[in-house]
């Protein structure tokens, strides 16, 4: 039974027993503590920890899923795998131990032709909780299965949980008996190998407290519903079903094993060492796919560095198994043709699929190239010093310079029998990270300590920012810096840091720049805020020069901000917003933010797209982005926990931190995002936006620019003043212009060509006379001269080797003719071969007349070029090959 076959059929069981089928959610998981999916209840968490009502009381899915802890392991067994497919049924307060126990024996043992697994019974094993007499007994009395064949086992195996306080509850497990050829009988007690688990299946009643481990927790009580959670694994049964020995050999893995083969001409199961790197080409290259199929692309963070350091291996080992050019667009197919019958989505979205890999893999042929030449080189380095470990500054090298993630080299080193020091190798990584963050830290800041500010934090509390509702207020110095020291402080001329207990100025923070204004003193001194930071969490900093007076600490204040840039700078942000949600509509989810700036009447915005958005999408989005302007939607922002920001649907950046409570602005029915910036009331307050273009600024990364407002109208009004400049030049209306321009550009090409055709026959019209007077040097005809100068190198050379063509080939020739563009000489000189047979190369004499132009050259025996410096030495060197002709002759 093929794997899509058994996703089908587990989906129909339930669905036809009253579950609700939910897809399988993205590998991206929607919880901030996990990179990825890692098991199927993952989606379904938030209803078991009673933060999120269920929506239905039954539920059924096959749930994607990828684990990594073991990467290294992948391969070198065959229980090893990084993405797997978890079949599920839950039920909230719904069935329990009957119910589920009940469905899972009728779907595995109900023959195939009835819709079932067709399992026989007689090899079937059941484990229990050690205390669980309730599902004991409905094993073996509701349905049947003797008690020998009934095992009870302890928390560690038999009890389920989250690992933190919450809910829990015994298990019991499913195993299916594979023979005497895996091993001793005796049950899942006694060999896990014989006797594999295919279904677990949960009893979530209870609720347990703090503890470490799997047993070391204790039991608070009863929930008040119980649930059921269960989990088979899609690839285990299909082991049995399809009767092969284990996963790597079931169809969605064994196609993509032969395909690695057919590509290296290596046979599965001929050696042990290449069946390991088969096994990884085949799980890394699903997993891959399946990961860039959600929206992952590779990267050296987060999961996009789990996605480069799996897609990397299994590149590596194509190498290992003797592949020396591309490989991964032919596995790519595989895995999309297997995987696309379960996940339609892997194939209506393969270009871009494709798009994704094939990048990676180009440039991780060149890293690895590079790289395994320094590796290489530094083992043995180490070997001959007689060390058997690879020195972290080696290691750091590699990574830092080449590109080497720190698990490939602790691979290939360990293939050579070294070990790596990885200690000093994340000592400098570590030393690497501080000292990027103090420089930004410094380009903010300034050098000043920031003990200083935590003073001020310590002291005073944290700064009250006003300027959501407020341009202006009230407020008292607090603390102040002069010259990056602290201060009582400052006279009239300092450059200073002033620290105000509430402020209307916005520090730059989420992509928006600050605001600049000025803080006047009750004395009546005043302060010109250029910029505003927070050095610290809490501490709004003002920094500026005190343009007239003293400023003291704990002088009364009243805070100004610049409120036409606000605004400017409001729009921009609003803008953003817009762009963003918009280029999600055209390109998907995964055109996700990846940085921005909003600065006055202007923004940028970054975002994670593996090719360049095309002109027609990119237009698309601009009048989609204008339309949503003319709605006229309000723009509120609200202050809500965490939890109700998700299930309002707000765009969370994954990798940012934020708090319990979080900051929601809502565009309408077109926008929402987690967001602490300043934005307009209304969208028509933006006026018009105007997308500049967009350009890429690293692997798998966009940016795209723009214009709001009045910068936008001014923009098009320039633009219509150039259009109106060029309709008048060309006599034409503003649609014909691309038509006349072409025109115009056509003809001006082809009057170019006319003249570089003219030039080049006048330059050739030369040749004849230059080969008449070639001068005979010891029996060689020797053609050397200084032809017109701005003549190129292309038509120096046809035209030496036309003066070359037309001396009798019987008499030894050398040609060598020279000129002088942009003021620097160049030579081009060839020889005949009767010339090449007296030893007379023309790269020798290349040599020699470059060196006496101050330039240098070279090329084979019958042709070569060269240059140099000085133009006035041209007749020098016309001397200097003569001498040398004369010298072989």
């Amino acid at each position: 039974m093929e794997s899509a076959e058994i996703r089908r059929r587990w989906l129909r069981f339930f669905e036809e027993r009253g579950h609700t089928v939910v897809p399988s959610a993205s590998l991206i998981a929607d919880d901030p503590t996990l990179l990825l999916v890692p098991a199927g209840m993952v989606p379904f968490k938030p209803y078991f920890l009673g933060e999120v009502k269920p929506p239905w009381p039954r539920a059924t899915s096959v749930q994607k899923c990828v684990r990594t802890p073991d990467i290294e392991e992948v391969g070198k067994t065959t229980r090893h795998g990084t993405f797997f497919q978890m079949c599920g049924n839950f039920s909230f307060g719904d069935y329990f131990k009957e119910g589920a126990i009940k469905h899972a024996w009728e779907l595995l043992t109900s023959s195939q032709d009835d819709g079932g697994f067709g399992l026989d019974p007689e090899k079937l094993w059941i484990t229990v909780y050690l205390d669980d007499d309730e599902a004991e007994r409905i094993w073996h009395e509701v349905v049947g299965v003797p008690k020998e064949r009934i095992q009870r086992l302890g928390k560690k195996e038999n009890y389920w949980s989250m690992g933190v306080p919450g809910p829990c509850g015994p298990c019991s497990e499913i195993n299916y008996d594979r023979g005497p050829e895996f091993g001793v009988e005796g049950g899942p007690a006694v060999n896990d190998e014989r006797y594999v688990e295919i279904w677990n299946l949960v009893f979530m009643q209870y609720e347990r407290g703090a503890g470490t481990g799997k047993e070391d927790f204790e039991i608070l009580g009863d929930l008040p519903s119980k649930n059921i959670d269960t989990g088979l694994g899609l690839e285990r049964l299909a082991m049995i079903l399809q009767g092969v020995h284990n996963m790597y050999e079931t169809d969605t893995l064994r196609v993509v094993i032969d395909k690695a083969g057919d590509l290296t001409g290596v046979r599965y199961g001929a050696a042990a060492d290449t069946d390991v790197s088969l096994r990884v080409v085949a799980d890394h290259m699903r997993t891959s796919t399946m990961l860039i199929g959600d929206g992952v692309t590779p990267g050296n963070e987060g999961r996009g560095y789990v996605l480069r350091r799996i897609m990397r291996r299994a590149i590596r080992n194509m190498r290992l198994l003797g592949a020396t050019g591309p490989v991964v667009a032919d596995l790519l197919d595989v895995v999309i043709k297997t995987m696309g019958q379960q996940y339609p989505e892997l194939i209506e979205d393969r270009k871009r699929i494709e798009t994704v890999a094939l990048a990676e893999e180009a440039a991780f042929l060149k890293t690895l190239k590079a790289g395994t030449n320094i590796l290489d080189t530094a083992v043995s380095e180490t070997k001959a010093a007689g060390g058997t470990v690879l020195p972290g500054d080696k290691a750091f090298l590699l990574h830092d310079t080449w590109g080497f993630p720190i698990d490939l080299t602790l691979e290939m080193a360990a293939e050579q029998g070294l070990s790596v020091d990885e200690n000093g190798f994340r000592r400098l990584m570590k030393e690497q990270r501080e000292r990027a963050k103090a420089d930004a830290q410094a380009k903010k800041h300034g050098h000043a300590d920031l003990s200083a500010y935590r003073e001020v934090a310590d002291r005073s509390g944290a700064t009250v920012f006003t300027g959501y509702t407020h341009t202006e207020g009230e407020s008292s110095v607090v603390g102040l810096l002069a010259n990056g020291v602290s201060a009582p402080a400052a006279q009239e001329g300092d450059e200073v840091e002033v620290v105000l207990d509430r402020t209307p100025f916005y520090a730059e923070g989420g992509g928006q720049l600050a605001d600049t204004g000025r803080i006047k003193l009750e004395s009546g001194a005043v302060v010109e805020v250029r910029d505003v930071q927070q050095p610290v969490p809490g501490v709004t900093v003002h920094k500026g020069v005190v343009q007239v007076g003293e400023v003291v600490v704990g002088s009364p204040a009243y805070a100004t901000i610049d409120v036409k840039r606000r605004r400017a700078i409001a729009r921009a942000h609003s803008a953003t917003h817009l762009t963003h949600q918009a280029l999600r509509d055209a390109l998907g989810p995964t055109a996700a933010q990846a940085g921005s700036e909003n600065s006055p009447g202007r923004f940028r915005f970054d975002f994670g797209s593996p090719t360049a958005v095309p002109g027609t999408v990119l237009t698309d989005v601009e009048q989609r982005i204008n339309e949503v302007l003319s709605r006229e939607l309000d723009v509120q922002a609200e202050v809500m926990s965490m939890d109700e920001a998700k299930k309002q649907g707000a765009i969370a950046e994954f990798g940012e931190k934020y708090g319990d409570r979080v900051r929601v602005v809502t565009i309408g029915d077109f926008s929402k995002e987690l967001c602490g910036g300043t934005h307009v009331a209304n969208t028509a307050q933006l006026g018009l936006v105007k997308l500049l273009g967009e350009s890429s600024i690293g692997s798998g990364v966009r940016r795209v620019e723009a214009l709001v407002g009045v910068d936008a109208y001014n923009f098009l009004a320039r633009e219509h003043t150039v259009v109106s400049q060029l309709t008048e030049l060309v006599k034409g209306r503003p649609e014909e212009l691309p038509e006349k321009i072409s025109g115009v550009l056509a003809k001006l090409k082809e009057a170019e060509k006319e003249i570089e055709r003219y030039r080049a026959e006048k330059v050739l019209q030369a040749a004849a006379g230059l080969a008449q007077e070639a001068k005979d040097v010891r029996g060689v005809a020797l053609a050397a001269a200084q032809v017109a100068d701005g003549t190129s190198a292309d038509d120096l050379r046809k035209l030496v080797l036309d003066v070359r063509g037309r001396i009798p080939g019987d008499r030894p020739a050398v040609v060598a003719l020279f000129t002088v563009a942009n003021g620097r000489p160049l030579t081009v000189i060839a020889t005949n071969e009767a010339a090449r047979e007296r030893g007379i190369k023309a790269g020798d004499l290349v040599r020699t007349a470059a060196k006496t132009l101050g330039g240098g050259g070279g090329g084979k025996p019958d042709v070569a070029q060269g240059g140099g410096q000085n133009a006035a030495a041209v007749p020098e060197a016309i001397e200097a090959v003569e001498r040398l002709v004369a010298e072989a002759a």
